[in-house]
């Protein structure tokens, strides 16, 4: 009688906690198609709302530029990007470019960027919440502008925050 193969288990997909870079939370159809072409409709027409920008950011394998509405945060004088959905496409290509452009109206902004290391997240997590909680707090897992260092320090690894220094150039 042949002996029977084992069937092999199926490894299962490492979850945000094993993986953070895992960690994405889509957008629905409403954001995509209503709220994201609105706000960044008004942001090309120079008109922030709390804040918004249009990011303009070199795709990692196209080299094109793509472009996606965004926060921007400042806390003492320092600019940040935060990724509230968590390690996104535009992440990915920053992490790639290093740097990027922030439009208003007709004002473009070159920068350069550096990701912030997770100890340094939960004050700019915190300032960011505080912000914008109404309109991205569901992306943070409860954790919200009162929370204490430790639970923001569990979510950063979730989400990446990029610390922009504009370009002289």
């Amino acid at each position: 009688m042949p002996t029977p193969t084992p069937t092999p288990t199926p490894t299962p997909a490492p979850t945000s906690d094993q993986n953070p870079t895992a960690h994405v939370m889509k957008p629905g159809w409403f954001t995509v198609n209503v709220m994201n072409r609105f706000v960044g409709w008004l942001t090309r027409r120079g008109v922030s709302v709390w804040g918004s920008r249009v990011l303009a950011v070199r795709g990692r394998k196209s080299g094109e530029w793509r472009r996606t509405p965004v926060n921007l945060l400042t806390v003492d004088g320092t600019q940040y990007l935060v990724a509230p959905r968590g390690h996104v496409q535009w992440t990915h290509n920053m992490r790639a470019a290093g740097g990027g452009q922030l439009h208003l109206g007709r004002h473009v902004q070159p920068f350069t960027a550096v990701e912030v290391a997770d100890d340094e997240k939960p004050a700019l997590l915190r300032a960011y919440l505080k912000r914008w909680k109404a309109e991205v707090g569901v992306f943070f897992q409860g954790v919200g502008p009162g929370s204490t260092d430790e639970e923001l320090r569990a979510i950063a690894p979730r989400h990446p925050v990029f610390r922009i220094s504009p370009d002289n150039a």
